[in-house]
């Protein structure tokens, strides 16, 4: 929450904007305005990624309080989304809480996909820019889609994984391996980073993963020794059992 403001608060949820945010902004226009015939329209298309992701955020939030849970923030950055969530201690409402985000973008896909094919077969007046822009949002949609289910924890993919093996395992072990395999897939995004695509931003996100990953890993050690910690702590005994013990010789 360190360096982001409230931009407007919908449904009891308050949207914060972390300034880091203006600058990626500018950036990323700057990277991607010659694709278009005016600027404008690459602003237009960043908004509109942030507006793709801040409903992808509403679902969880959304999700997470019909199951019974607290869900009152949402904070958008540089690198997507955060939406403040605490479902009840229970595998399915954890999955049922995560699993909204993605189904946003499921829903979101026809809409999209048909409203670039109407402007690209001429079913509707579009100029180039707003055919390119259709384009780009119905590709940004689908890479956020497919990228959040990856199985590297902390991403949708990661938390549907562990939600799904706490339901055999318990929330520790299931935690802890998800931990295991976030770190791992880490890795390998940061490989492919270096190796193949050549990103910045891709190495970036892999970095940020590995750390949140390595941190659910020692969440899970604290959680294990918590339960053991309590596991061999007696019960006390009843005041008026400790009144009826004989003294001692």
């Amino acid at each position: 929450m360190s360096g982001a403001f409230r931009i407007f608060r919908f449904a009891g949820i308050q949207v914060y904007l972390h300034f880091t945010w203006f600058l990626v902004a500018w950036y990323e226009i700057e990277s991607s305005k010659y694709r278009y015939a005016s600027p404008i329209w690459a602003v237009i298309e960043y908004v509109g990624l942030f507006g793709i992701v801040l409903l992808h955020e509403f679902g969880h939030a959304f999700a997470c309080r019909s199951t019974g849970g607290r869900a009152d923030r949402i904070v958008l950055w540089p690198l997507g989304g955060l939406a403040f969530v605490d479902p009840p201690p229970r595998p399915g409402a954890v999955l049922w809480s995560i699993v909204a985000g993605p189904l946003v973008n499921v829903v979101l896909y026809p809409f999209l996909y048909f409203a670039l094919k109407w402007s690209v077969q001429g079913w509707i007046s579009a100029s180039p820019d707003i055919q390119r822009l259709l384009f780009d949002l119905w590709r940004i949609n689908l890479g956020l889609l497919i990228f959040n289910l990856l199985p590297i924890f902390p991403l949708d993919g990661g938390q549907i994984v562990r939600a799904l093996l706490w339901f055999k395992l318990g929330p520790v072990r299931s935690l802890k391996i998800s931990g295991v395999l976030g770190v791992a897939g880490a890795i390998c995004l940061g490989a492919a980073a270096y190796y193949y695509f050549r990103s910045v931003w891709i190495a970036v996100i892999a970095f940020f993963l590995l750390s949140q990953a390595a941190a659910a890993i020692q969440r899970a050690k604290a959680m294990a020794a918590q339960a053991d910690l309590s596991a061999n702590i007696p019960p006390p005994v009843p005041e008026q059992q400790q009144q009826q013990q004989p003294p001692a010789p």
